[in-house]
């Protein structure tokens, strides 16, 4: 496969209601998507998950296209027609860092490639199921709002599972509220995003008490002596997030007792290829789940294939596009009685709307052009 056109553009969506976490509120989604163009007639998309700032890690949207400019799509296209998203990765292990990146450009690639050999991306990663449980994941708001919004997502929508976040002094109440809402059975669990510490332990603890499935990255990302020493006095699992960025991660986390449950995001491990890895060697060890990172169509289609995958058996953040937009930019991720059917279209199994891009869209460049390339930067 050869690579003849490469474009960026930059999407704002508006969620459907704001999402609080502790280290953040978003209100819409800004996305660096890219456009890939072969000269077997393929196009491939990827959707970079850096936020704009680089809040939640130490990537931002503007320092994975700089690094893609720069350094990743040179690289890629240094492989002549030899480029395949493995050959990529393996040229990629020489630039540190920039997962997000990698995987952005991984994706468009798988895409493309897996759209050339009329192979969708859940086959190719080796997925075994037809459709996959879905969960919601609940910001922080008002008690009455959230007992009404977790009603509503659990009778009316039928989602599988729910996740909320918590803080300091938003904890123990909003779960006991929602215990006593969905009853003893439900899977319930909680997400810190890092804003506790161990002088927590003793309120995390109160938190056992409820039967959650897990509580997610209670501590600071680097903290892994704190999680581990967290979880000797915690009934409730821990699962880490922000710390796993490689299968060795993930093996060093589990080694050291931090962590009885990974939440494997693709963004964040460098793409679905080290997605994979992570879950054919730490998939017997502890159970594994799909995160998101309030992706669009192409980036949620791409995460429901790799879900499909034998040892991901909790319930992931995999949700129905419209938990987050009013319009995405592809056809809508639907969910049917509490399952999201997988894709099986070649590559990712979706395409934006032009439409719905057009409108998403708020800025273009071209990288390396072809001519309709370059006629849509015009335009």
């Amino acid at each position: 496969m050869r690579i003849t056109g490469v474009q960026f553009r930059w999407v704002h969506l508006p969620l459907v209601t704001p999402f609080k976490t502790s280290v953040f509120t978003e209100y819409h989604r800004e996305a660096l998507l890219i456009e890939l163009r072969t000269a077997e007639g393929m196009t491939g998309w990827g959707e970079c998950v850096a936020m704009p700032d680089g809040i939640y890690s130490s990537e931002s949207m503007e320092s994975a296209a700089e690094v893609l400019r720069d350094q990743l799509i040179p690289m890629t296209l240094e492989l002549g027609d030899k480029v395949t998203a493995e050959a990529a990765r393996a040229v990629f292990t020489g630039v540190d860092g920039h997962p997000m990146a990698k995987a952005a450009l991984e994706m468009a690639l798988l895409d493309a490639q897996l759209r050339h050999r009329d192979t969708s991306l859940a086959t190719y990663l080796g997925a075994t199921r037809k459709a996959v449980p879905a969960g919601v994941s609940v910001g922080i708001m008002p008690m009455d709002e959230l007992r009404e919004t977790v009603r509503h997502y659990w009778f009316e929508k039928q989602y599988k599972r729910i996740k909320i976040k918590i803080e300091p002094g938003w904890d123990v109440e909003p779960v006991r509220m929602i215990r006593r809402l969905l009853g003893d059975d439900a899977p319930v669990q909680v997400d810190g995003n890092g804003a506790y510490t161990l002088d927590d332990a003793k309120k995390l603890a109160e938190l056992d008490r409820y039967g959650l499935v897990m509580i997610e990255q209670p501590l600071a990302t680097n903290d892994l002596e704190g999680h581990a020493e967290l979880a000797q006095t915690l009934q409730t699992p821990i699962c880490l997030d922000e710390p796993i960025t490689s299968t060795a991660d993930a093996l060093d986390a589990i080694g050291r007792g931090a962590t009885a449950i990974l939440n494997i995001k693709p963004g964040r491990v460098g793409g679905y290829l080290e997605a994979k890895d992570i879950h054919d060697v730490c998939g017997r060890k502890v159970p594994l789940w799909v995160g998101g990172m309030l992706e669009t169509g192409l980036g949620r289609a791409a995460n429901v294939a790799l879900a499909a995958l034998e040892h991901f058996t909790l319930v992931g953040d995999l949700s129905a596009s419209e938990r987050f937009y009013k319009r995405d930019i592809t056809d809508p991720i639907v969910m049917h009685n509490g399952m999201i059917q997988v894709p099986t279209r070649p590559g990712i199994g979706v395409e934006p709307d032009p439409e719905a891009l057009d409108e998403a869209t708020k800025d273009v460049e071209t990288i390396l052009g072809t001519p309709e390339m370059v006629a849509s930067r015009r335009n």
